[in-house]
């Protein structure tokens, strides 16, 4: 199937794909994966080269810092941020390279500039990028401290006009719940939610930031679990995987 002819089956053409820093660490949620970044790969891979899906990719970091918790807290918290968005650009090198070793050409963008590694953050060039075939993945959450890579992700999806942003958990959990199912048996799974309801329940989405700046743009969020095999392909051809936010 060719790519032309799978680009008008898909749901969404262009999309931001936020997987979480502990998703792509495995099973112990701490550094890297090699398996969890191939599986990865290959499920982008098989959007980019499979489905035509222009894809970019938002890295977190909390596989390798949570520095205002635990025996760091109390830490300056920009300083904090700043060691946590650099353990993004570490998560962006490595799903490059897993990508870049599967054939698939890669660019990393990051907020903050470190010309040596990657491409400053420039959104006509990363708009560029995905029209020729190549994947684009943005490190360094905003660039600034007390935003989160969420709302990186939103932002970056807004910018280079994403159709949807996809947002990949690690937990287990493979939607959105009105209450948590690892505790609560009864937890209702949503298929479908408002943002004005995720915002006023307070449900396990993304940060308030993001979930409204969504909103304001029209950006639909998918939640879903990352483990789950095949979901990223079945979320883009229509499948019911997950939990869609609109």
């Amino acid at each position: 199937m060719s790519a032309e002819t799978s680009g008008s089956e898909v749901r969404w053409k262009r999309i931001v794909f936020k997987p979480s820093g502990e998703a792509l660490a495995g099973p112990s949620g701490k550094g890297l994966d090699g398996a969890t970044l191939d599986h990865t790969a290959d499920d982008i891979i098989e959007l980019r080269q499979g489905l035509g899906v222009d894809v970019a990719v938002v890295v977190g970091g909390g596989n390798w810092w949570r520095g205002r918790t635990g025996s760091l807290e109390g830490m300056d918290a920009t300083q904090s941020d700043h060691i946590g968005m650099l353990g993004t650009v570490m998560n962006a090198l490595a799903l490059q390279d897993a990508l870049e070793r599967k054939g698939q050409p890669t660019r990393v963008q990051s907020a903050i500039e470190m010309p040596r590694i990657a491409e400053a953050y420039i959104r006509r060039r990363a708009v560029r990028h995905l029209e020729k075939g190549r994947v684009v993945i943005f490190a360094a959450g905003t660039g600034n401290p007390f935003f989160t890579t969420d709302t990186a992700a939103a932002l970056r999806a807004a910018e280079i006009e994403a159709d949807a942003l996809v947002k990949g958990t690690h937990s287990g959990v493979d939607g959105v719940y009105d209450a948590d199912p690892r505790t609560n048996p009864d937890a209702k799974k949503y298929e479908t939610v408002g943002y004005s309801e995720v915002i006023s329940k307070e449900l396990k989405v993304m940060d308030a930031t993001a979930v409204t700046f969504c909103k304001e743009n029209g950006i639909p969020i998918v939640v879903f679990d990352m483990s789950a095999p095949g979901a990223l392909r079945q979320i883009l051809t229509g499948g019911q995987v997950g939990t869609i936010v609109q």
